[in-house]
């Protein structure tokens, strides 16, 4: 009995929090079916219709934690856990409503399919009453869990060049899950002692000799290791093992998208952006309207991009700065409390909807939904002469959101963001672009993606904020 008791003691946080993560999953369903059962009393009982509304909502469920990242709480802050489930519930429960629809299409029920009939209030009050939820849950899971699980206890090794308030300022914003006690360089003779005495160790700015020597230790004395990529990491990230003969070798395919790819890829592009162009015409006009009367013509901007093998091509995007600062020769990055930026270009840049004009783009072909960030050529060049590898950029077409759209923000280094955009481009499917695709609603909900450079970084004006003013940061 005792070792009983001994192993749920040990285990008392896997344990709790699973429990946690089953009550608010269990929750989200019971929100669906009760309310949904109101009008439809076949959802409470065995029914074909319940049966088949339950697979479904199970499936997109899945589909969603799968897109969306799920409960992760003790990895993740309140706001971006919550802001997922949200996403991944509506999701679901639109699916799941749709599918109910679909069912009660029958001489019983509906003659015809009514998506906004009598249960779409239902299905309103569902969506809200499941939001509640899920902030309670995820702020007790969180509680839960960092009160049962203290901040590890960290080294910080940095490398000869490397910033250490640049790198702290990124870990402090993560103080409940890590705790820096130590700061030390590779070359540290006393390092050894320093890994004993820590639980987890950040690897930041070594070199590959370095590193490998690093990990060793950690692994020997089983410490938990966070190396910063660099770029070799990220071009082998997705490196297949094969056996040659009797020794493994790790394979790195130079990647090309093929024909099937290509071609679905680009009728996705051509049907979302004739969509989006047709449906959101009205919003369209009213921007424009907005912005001619407070700060005149053009409301659209046109600036010179970079796309795929170098190609360049005109950006379009509604004008969020005043009409001399779009005009001026010399442009810089927009930067915290811009006095260039006018009241409706700063609601546009907060809501993102100054990159609506871009889906012109991707209809003509210049641009595609998911791709890497369409750069300006002033930055271009200032950083492939910081760093030649920026070019691996150009194999692919730029895109309206990718990996550095979403998880990076406006003022993210050009190293970060070449990285980000390397990962989507190594890592390529057609179900990688479905995700992103998803997975950018929640950009909205980061606060601090549109983050201006602090101070005189950043050559270039108004089209910077597609540069990355559309990425998410962390909050």
């Amino acid at each position: 009995m005792s070792r009983i008791l001994h192993r749920i003691n040990r285990h008392r946080s896997t344990i709790l929090m699973g429990i946690i993560t089953a009550g608010i999953y269990l929750l989200l369903t019971i929100c669906f079916f009760g309310l949904m059962g109101i009008n439809n009393p076949q959802m409470l009982r065995a029914s074909r219709t319940a049966g088949t509304v339950l697979l479904t909502w199970c499936v997109m469920l899945g589909l969603s934690n799968t897109i969306y990242g799920g409960f992760d709480v003790g990895h993740k802050k309140n706001k971006p856990v919550i802001s997922s489930m949200c996403l991944g519930a509506c999701v679901t429960d639109l699916v799941a409503y749709v599918q109910l629809q679909i069912m009660n299409v029958n001489e019983h029920n509906n003659a015809t399919l009514e998506l906004l009939g009598g249960d779409l209030p239902y299905l309103l009050l569902t969506i809200l009453m499941q939001a509640v939820c899920v902030v309670i849950f995820v702020r007790l899971g969180n509680r839960t869990y960092f009160s049962l699980n203290p901040p590890k206890r960290c080294l910080l090794v940095l490398g000869q060049d490397d910033d250490e308030q640049e790198v702290m300022h990124k870990i402090l914003r993560y103080q409940l899950q890590w705790r820096v006690d130590r700061i030390t360089r590779a070359e540290d003779p006393d390092i050894i002692t320093k890994i004993w005495a820590s639980e987890c160790v950040f690897l930041s700015g070594v070199t590959a000799q370095q590193q490998m020597e690093l990990l060793h230790l950690c692994y020997n004395m089983q410490k938990d290791v966070i190396c910063r990529a660099q770029l070799e990491d990220i071009m082998l990230a997705n490196a297949r093992q094969v056996i040659v003969d009797d020794a493994p070798f790790m394979a790195m395919d130079f990647h090309h998208m093929t024909l099937f790819q290509r071609i679905v890829k680009r009728v996705g592009d051509i049907g979302c952006s004739l969509i989006v162009l047709i449906v959101l015409s009205p919003l369209y006009l009213l921007i424009s309207l907005a912005i001619f009367l407070e700060d005149g013509a053009p409301v659209i901007f046109h600036q010179k991009r970079m796309t795929v093998n170098g190609r360049v091509f005109t950006i379009c995007k509604f004008r969020t700065m005043t009409r001399a600062a779009s005009n001026a020769e010399s442009q810089f990055s927009a930067q915290q409390g811009d006095q260039r930026i006018t009241r409706v270009g700063a609601f546009l840049r907060r809501t993102r909807l100054d990159e609506l004009p871009q889906f012109w783009n991707i209809l003509r072909g210049d641009m595609t939904l998911v791709g890497p960030r369409p750069e300006m050529l002033e930055n271009i060049s200032r950083y492939k002469a910081q760093l030649p590898a920026f070019a691996y950029r150009e194999k692919m077409k730029a895109g309206l959101t990718g990996f550095a759209q979403i998880e990076g923000r406006y003022n993210t280094t050009p190293e970060d963001k070449l990285m980000m955009d390397l990962m989507y481009i190594e890592s390529f499917s057609i179900w990688l672009d479905i995700k992103l695709i998803f997975r950018t609603l929640t950009v909205f909900f980061k606060s601090d993606s549109t983050q201006g450079f602090s101070g005189d970084s950043g050559k270039s004006a108004e089209g910077n904020t597609t540069e990355n003013k559309d990425n998410g940061g962390n909050t």
